[in-house]
């Protein structure tokens, strides 16, 4: 999905930058999934005439005050640093949070922030292929405590058709200004814990990702979730908006249904938009912490199952789950 973000929660903006055309949320029946495929372009953009007309006041991480005349128009997506931080610099599957203001370029008019009331920052993953290639361009190769303006064409946004929920009509450019907060870890690192009886066993690679070994018992009727590693971050809370690294596996045959793991990197959704099971593994965990849970139907896809994940309607799901981000609307 192709878009960018017209309201103020976390999930809606995340759902909006998403490489594809549509604006929802996951729904509640669904687990995350795996990002659109696209064309990946994630080349650094560079300083241009039209970006550095541009003015830009304000204290990074606060609400810039931006000054330009319309309508701006260019080929291609320009970058001007208007401060640049200190920090260590963005590359192609990085995970940054990131504070974001977004200008139609032909009226000028703001049309979302992340820094207004209600809003909040972004964790977004350096690749085109799941995010709209000028905002992953606009914030390439910067560094972390730096504020960019940034100028993009509809090439590199939403095309020929626009974006309705923003007023970004198919010929308008945008204008981004981008605060980087931080890059953010893409595996769990908090403290390895006891390992419970009965439960699948992991085991990890040099990534982080994870295989699992699925115990030749049967699977519990009831909802299990072991904390593998406690992490010392702040704490999910029913309704966040949570960037994670997540694999998901059958119990009886330990087929991986679903996985971001060598799949496009961490994803971000809220706690609403998935199973029942998935969310309660995170909520009241740490950043930091790596949960398993252990999903019976009824807290999954129900007697339904979900055909296309290759999951009848009497299948226990095993997810493990590297909790890197959160953020309340």
């Amino acid at each position: 999905m192709r878009s960018l973000p017209a309201l103020a929660t976390a999930a809606v903006a995340a759902s909006l930058l998403l490489a594809g055309c549509t604006a929802s949320t996951p729904s509640a029946t669904s687990t995350p999934t795996a990002g659109a495929d696209a064309t990946v372009d994630n080349t650094c953009a560079t300083d241009g005439d039209v970006s550095s007309s541009i003015t830009v006041t304000g204290d990074f991480g606060a609400a810039p005050t931006t000054t330009f005349e319309g309508p701006l128009s260019v080929d291609t997506t320009e970058r001007t640093i208007v401060t640049e931080g200190d920090g260590d610099a963005l590359e192609t599957g990085s995970l940054a949070t990131i504070d974001f203001t977004i200008y139609n370029g032909t009226s000028g008019d703001q049309v979302f922030s992340t820094l207004d009331e209600g809003g909040t920052q972004l964790q977004l993953t350096v690749d085109s292929s799941q995010y709209i290639p000028g905002i992953v361009k606009a914030v390439n190769c910067a560094t972390v405590g730096s504020r960019v303006v940034a100028v993009i064409p509809p090439a590199d946004a939403f095309g020929d058709t626009g974006n309705d929920s923003l007023g970004i009509g198919a010929g308008d450019d945008m204008v981004m200004v981008a605060d980087i907060e931080a890059i953010v870890p893409t595996r769990a690192d908090g403290v390895d814990q006891p390992a419970q009886d009965g439960f699948p066993t992991v085991t990890l690679d040099d990534t982080g990702a994870p295989t699992v070994a699925i115990p030749s018992t049967d699977a519990p009727t009831d909802l299990q979730i072991e904390v593998l590693k406690k992490g010392d971050g702040a704490t999910v809370g029913d309704g966040d908006s949570v960037t994670v690294q997540y694999q998901g596996v059958i119990w009886g045959s330990g087929t991986v249904f679903d996985q971001s793991w060598g799949n496009g990197g961490p994803r971000t959704f809220q706690t609403t938009g998935v199973v029942t099971g998935f969310a309660a593994a995170m909520i009241g965990q740490t950043v930091g912490s790596q949960v398993l849970v252990v999903i019976p139907p009824d807290q999954g896809y129900g007697s339904d199952g979900n055909s296309a994940a290759g999951i009848s309607g009497t299948d226990t799901l095993v997810f493990v789950i590297d909790i890197l981000a959160t953020a309340s609307a």
